[in-house]
Parts: C-alpha cells; structure tokens; sequence
C-alpha cells in the first residue's frame, strides 16, 4: 500500500522527537503537515526510491537507515473462541534525522527515532483504543535487523521464528490491552508497484520501496480489560520505506487491504489532491489464490463512497461506507466499519480500522475481512514530546 500515515508522523513527531533528544532543555513544539513527506532541502543526502531493485531476504526485512522514513505494519482480524471479534494495528515507524550516524562517543547517539502504534478494536463494546510509543534507535531501546529478522521499541517487538522471516511473533501491551500473536504466511512475499517500486507522484524520487505479506495465519492471545481472549483469523503486514515519497500537491490518501472468501487479496490505495481530484498514479495490486500478484493502475478500478461519520474528537468527516469495482478482475465489493469510530487518537490523526466485506468476485458471491486507513482528513494539532 502506501502506508504514508504515520510517515505523517514519522515526518513531524519524530522531527519533535529527534531535536528534543539533542537537545533535552528544549522541547520543540511542530505543527503536523503532509509537508514531511515532500521533497525538500532536508532529504538532502538520503537515498531515494527511483528504479526498480534487487531485494534480498531476509536482509530486507530489516531497516534500510540511508532512506528518511520506513515502516513495518500488521494489521488483522480476529476471532475469539467465544464468538468475540477484533481488529488489532501495530506498527513500527523509523525516521532518520539525518542520513549519517553521529559521530558521539555513546550508546546514546543516534540518528534514528523509532515510533509505534497498537490498536485494538472491540466489536462487541463498540470499542477502538489505541496508544503510541516513541524512543531513540540506541542503546538497544528501539531498532530493526533482517537476519534475523526483528523490529522493536522497548518491549513491543515483531520477531521472526524462522530463518527467513515467514513466522513472526508480535508482542505489545500497554495499562489494560495486550496481544501475543503468532503469525505465517500462506503466500510468498508480494512486491508492490513495479517489481516492488511503488510510484506516487510523476515527480523523481516520488515513489517508495514497498512489500507485502497479504495472507497472514494468525493465532494467540488478545487481552482487554485484563481479560484473555484466544484468538484466530488472519493478518497483513506491509513494509514500505522511501525518502519524500508524496507529490507537492498531496493531502492525504485512503488505502485498502481486502482478504476474499475465494482466496484473493487486493491492496488499492488513492492519493487525494489539493484540487480534490485523485493522483493518477495511485494504484493497487490483486493477488491470486497461487500468490501471483497483477498491478493495476488507477482507471482500473473505482472507488466510490456510500456514507461519511464525524468524530467527536476532532470534529473530521471520514468516509464510512465503500464500493469497490475492479472490472477487468470482475469484483464489486462493499466495504463497512465493523465500529465507525476507529480514528486513532494519537499525535498524527487518522483512520485506521477493520471492516467486513461482501459482494461478488469472479460471477459468484464472495465476503471477506479488510483494514482500511485514511490519513489528511483530521485538522493536526502541535506535537510536543520530550523522552
């Protein structure tokens, strides 16, 4: 996908984030703006995502640290043995604050911030919680390897139980709410885009390194409230990095993962403009019950929306409601919120939350489970952080 929301952050928090750490007597305040995303005299020195690469694994699970900003992110749908249903996030974000490593003589010093979010969504409390973390990558505190595989911030961690990264543990927990998840892939990797480039703008450099997991076995435990659920279902990871991954006329973009009953995966996401049009070069990709993945570019399918909600907490309207049509794929799909209000509530807003799918794919009825995030609809408010 083009997982650019907490890049969002990634752009302005972590900015926060890195200069109070330089710096502890003060505590930069920063208005959060698509603007970290874009090109610009700050990206001077990192490496950008222009042409198609040779990706090695494992090694390229782990962090790239000569691009500005990476991700790791897991999302899913779970199943308790009660009958219980939820949605679950975490995510890792990486931000170089500039594109060598300090030279200081400590396992302080670094050029890199890590952040992250965990979200649960309770469907039978009509419930969305999240919460956020942020530490510097030293001092073992934060930090991502490919081989083996781990990315972690403090004791919130996504480690691999196998050599080639396929069979991941996630672990997180916070004051009420906890996951334990073992997950494997029942598909091989799926390189976004081009060979894995995925593009966003016509402009150089706009464009990202992007790979998926989109069929995740998931099983474990989810605890809310202190009570344990164990749990089944499945998950996606996506991991993406770049450097000034937006075009100077974005503001924000809605991005979808869709798991089907008759085994297929599509991932679509749609930049919006300032003018209120959709970037042309926004795109998706539809996986096959083997894993072979096609792209599709952005007048291959149609993304229409059927109702909108407001958040009480930042007064943004969000689409609510969804029908997807990719006709040349023969899928038409309505996407609804299994809980309306999963706008995270965390230094960048966004939504981000699961939804159950019905409809028909290939001439015969099809349901299935998705994620939806939608970034650039929330007014941000000034982001101040000190540890």
């Amino acid at each position: 996908m083009t997982r650019i929301p907490i890049i969002l952050a990634a752009a302005i928090a972590l900015v926060a984030v890195g200069f109070a750490l330089i710096n502890s007597q003060q505590s930069p305040t920063v208005t959060a703006s698509i603007v970290g995303l874009r090109a610009s005299d700050s990206i001077a020195g990192f490496a950008r995502a222009t042409s198609v690469r040779a990706f090695q694994f494992p090694d390229d699970h782990g962090a790239h640290p000569e691009f500005q900003t990476e991700w790791w992110y897991y999302t899913g749908n779970l199943d308790a043995h009660d009958g219980r249903r939820f949605g679950y996030q975490l995510t890792f974000f990486r931000r170089a604050l500039a594109p060598t490593a300090s030279v200081r003589a400590s396992d302080w010093a670094t050029n890199q911030i890590y952040f992250a979010h965990f979200a649960l969504t309770d469907v039978k409390n009509n419930a969305h919680t999240a919460s956020e973390r942020f530490s510097r990558g030293s001092a073992g505190l934060a930090g991502a390897t490919g081989a083996p595989f781990r990315v972690w911030l403090e004791d919130w961690d996504a480690t691999a139980l196998d050599a080639v990264g396929n069979r991941v543990q996630l672990r997180a927990r916070d004051e009420k709410r906890a996951l334990d998840l073992s997950l494997t892939a029942l598909k091989p990797i799926v390189l976004q885009g081009d060979r894995g480039l995925s593009q966003k703008s016509a402009e150089a450099g706009s464009a990202s390194y992007y790979i998926s997991f989109t069929r995740l076995e998931t099983t474990g435990t989810i605890t809310v409230n202190d009570e344990p659920f164990t749990v089944s279902g499945t998950s996606w990871m996506d991991h993406e990095w770049s450097t000034a991954v937006l075009g100077e006329n974005a503001i924000g973009w809605d991005w979808f993962s869709i798991q089907l009953s008759d085994q297929r995966e599509v991932m679509l996401f749609q930049i919006r403009q300032k003018n209120g049009s959709i970037e042309p070069l926004s795109s998706g990709t539809i996986v096959e019950p083997d894993g072979n993945g096609r792209h599709l570019t952005r007048d291959q399918f149609d993304i229409k929306v059927l109702s909108t909600w407001m958040s009480n907490t930042t007064r943004a309207t969000y689409p609510s409601r969804w029908t997807i049509t990719i006709p040349d794929e023969d899928i038409r799909l309505d996407l609804q919120p299994l809980v309306a209000d999963q706008e995270m509530d965390v230094s960048i807003k966004y939504w981000e939350g699961a939804v159950d799918i019905s409809g028909r794919s290939r001439g015969a009825s099809v349901s299935g489970r998705g994620f939806v995030e939608m970034t650039g609809y929330a007014p941000q408010a000034p982001v101040n952080h000190t540890r």
